[in-house]
């Protein structure tokens, strides 16, 4: 399956068949939280490249999903429109246990998933599903972490997600276009950000795509 040349109707379709294969052996939110920890444990990482700083970065990240997954709450709005929301839907997110980005926004995605009767959250490893990821490219790059919303009674991908909740992104952008680039400081200060802002802006737009 191939995207390139193809028409726009045949773009949707193959990433609808990309997604429901991913699905067939994507990993649960405990099951991810699971793998990393042992990933820590070890001294290594998630993906194809394994090198001293990949597994930092999943030390720190184990650490910083267990905190988060303790002490994220969502506002009394956010958390009553998702325990209304009916419909059946599968979150699907591409990741990997280095990326920081996505070790901010996975306890936040599960915290709200979780309140609603019918999302089903499931993950898969974005070095292992490459056709997938360039499904959902970002400005051309494999960024992550991807949130795919996946319609079950439509059959049909409803919205995506990512890599970062909206202000997060607006950030980046700013800095891109004075500096060119994003520095290790940057880098700092936006997982600063993300201390400070406790998930509410990745609630805010996840509940924006389900309004």
């Amino acid at each position: 399956m191939e995207i390139s040349n193809s028409t726009a109707g045949e773009v949707v379709k193959i990433k609808e068949t990309l997604v429901m294969q991913a699905l067939e052996n994507a990993l649960s939110y405990s099951a991810y939280r699971d793998l990393v920890a042992t990933h820590a444990l070890d001294n290594t990482s998630t993906g194809h490249e394994q090198t001293e700083a990949l597994s930092e970065y999943t030390q720190l990240n184990n650490a910083r999903m267990r905190r988060l997954d303790k002490t994220l709450k969502s506002a009394e709005a956010i958390t009553e429109r998702f325990k209304n929301f009916s419909k059946r839907q599968t979150w699907l997110v591409l990741t990997e246990s280095w990326c920081g980005d996505a070790a901010q926004s996975l306890p936040a995605i599960q915290k709200v998933a979780g309140l609603a009767p019918n999302i089903d959250f499931k993950i898969v490893l974005r070095d292992e599903h490459p056709k997938l990821m360039d499904a959902f490219l970002t400005n051309g790059s494999r960024s992550i972490p991807k949130l795919i919303l996946f319609d079950e009674e439509q059959q049909k991908i409803s919205a995506d997600w990512g890599p970062r909740p909206s202000k997060a992104t607006q950030m980046v952008q700013n800095y891109k276009a004075e500096h060119g680039s994003l520095t290790p400081e940057f880098k700092k200060d936006l997982q600063v950000w993300y201390t400070k802002d406790k998930g509410q802006n990745i609630f805010d737009d996840l509940a924006a795509l389900i309004a």
